[in-house]
């Protein structure tokens, strides 16, 4: 049984009982996605440029080439 079938019956026992329908399923989505991408630009603003993923990660990669003895011949980011 999907959401939609499950919905239904819900609704249908619900107006058996006298009581009010539930809220449709996928109802808050586009709600949620709104506060993930804000929750994003947010974190996005009061993280530390050295502390995000791209900084981190091409850290990482350096300290590895250096400690195999492989020295990148450019430092920054690739082009």
């Amino acid at each position: 049984m999907n959401a939609s079938q499950q919905h239904m019956l819900d609704a249908y026992r619900a107006a058996q009982h006298g009581e009010t329908a539930p809220v449709l399923p996928g109802a808050a989505t586009v709600q949620t996605a709104r506060e993930i991408r804000e929750w994003r630009r947010f974190r996005a603003v009061v993280t530390a440029p050295a502390n995000r993923f791209p900084g981190r990660t091409g850290r990482a990669v350096r300290r590895m080439t250096a400690a195999l003895g492989r020295v990148p011949e450019a430092h920054g980011r690739c082009r």
